[in-house]
């Protein structure tokens, strides 16, 4: 099949990580850009030799000439571009978070659905090298069945020095960074039927929560905690890594702060360095991430040409969007939510 061609919407802050790794995917890349801000479409679309932009979607769907849409805008307008695309009919990936609410969500991926086309949501940690990792050592049975299991992401980071949007919304941490976080959760320990979370805003200067704790139970019995802060200072500081503790019926697992995982059960004690590649175009600490945006595109582009659906398709992503939602009603309201009823 010939290669896949690709329009990206949106030329902000991450953008530029997407530019570039659909340069190093095989089989699929980019040749038509929009942003509705001129000068920062002129720099990306420099800096990677696209010679077709436009500040106007509906005029880049209208002109067509490209077989996906990769959309990179902040989530107000991500429904209208998912619909867009649903109109044109051509397949779509959508940043993170979703969508604002959880039902415009669900009209997304029904808008996509009923047009045929795929529909992926940009939700790329689970694709970074340590989780894979950690995802293939229980697929081998290293730790038995799992029943415990804590994903953290704690960092004293400022990530508002380079999106200082994302002191201004009244929602932080848990759409921002918990929602990767959950999501890994759900990739390692399966679906989950309910969850309680606490949140905290320490930082001063910002209008949403920047630490949040969520106790969830999953389907298969095991029960998790995922903790995120961005007001964690410690001697070595961890970001961007997400690090994991599972405890199974063989054994337990642990992905440590240096991308260590050290598996224990009864043929020892195993000690493995998964870190991530460095890719040319990368950097540090920022490789990591960067690293599974390449890794995501990869999937995507494969799954188009051989017609199967993605793993963070938008059907599967709702069951993570609506872990952002109940996390966000527990901590309004200090109770449990059954996760079953807002998927319903």
């Amino acid at each position: 099949m010939a290669e896949l061609n690709g329009a990206l919407i949106g030329c902000g802050f991450f953008a530029v990580n997407q530019m570039h790794g659909w340069k190093d995917v095989d089989g699929a890349g980019i040749v038509a850009l929009c942003d509705r801000d001129p000068e920062r479409l002129k720099i990306v679309g420099d800096q990677f030799g696209i010679v077709r932009r436009y500040t106007d979607a509906a005029q880049m769907f209208a002109d067509g000439g490209f077989d996906f849409v990769d959309i990179a805008t902040t989530v107000q307008s991500h429904r209208v571009l998912v619909e867009m695309a649903a109109a044109h009919k051509i397949p779509a990936i959508c940043q993170k978070p979703f969508a604002p609410t959880l039902d415009d969500a669900k009209a997304m991926v029904g808008a996509c659905r009923d047009a045929g086309i795929p529909l992926m949501i940009h939700e790329n940690f689970r694709w970074q090298t340590p989780i894979q990792a950690v995802r293939k050592a229980l697929e081998a049975g290293a730790i038995g069945k799992p029943f415990w299991g804590r994903f953290s992401f704690r960092s004293g980071f400022d990530v508002f020095a380079a999106q200082p949007y994302l002191a201004e919304g009244s929602r932080f941490i848990i759409e921002d960074l918990g929602i990767h976080t959950l999501d890994i959760a759900r990739f390692i320990l399966g679906d989950v039927t309910s969850l309680t979370a606490r949140t905290k805003r320490v930082n001063p200067d910002i209008k949403g929560e920047d630490v949040a704790t969520i106790l969830m139970d999953h389907e298969n019995g095991a029960t998790s905690i995922v903790d995120v802060s961005y007001a964690t200072k410690q001697a070595v500081e961890p970001f961007p890594e997400t690090l994991i503790e599972l405890d199974g019926s063989e054994g337990s697992l642990r992905l440590s702060q240096g991308y260590r995982l050290t598996i224990t059960n009864a043929s020892g004690i195993d000690v493995t360095d998964v870190s991530p590649a460095l890719l040319t175009w990368a950097s540090r600490p920022w490789h990591n991430i960067q690293e599974s945006v390449f890794a995501i595109q990869q999937h995507w582009a494969d799954a188009l040409k051989a017609g199967v659906e993605t793993s963070t398709s938008g059907a599967d992503n709702l069951k993570t969007f609506a872990l952002v939602e109940a996390a966000y009603a527990s901590a309004a309201s200090g109770q449990p939510v059954d996760i079953g009823g807002l998927l319903r």
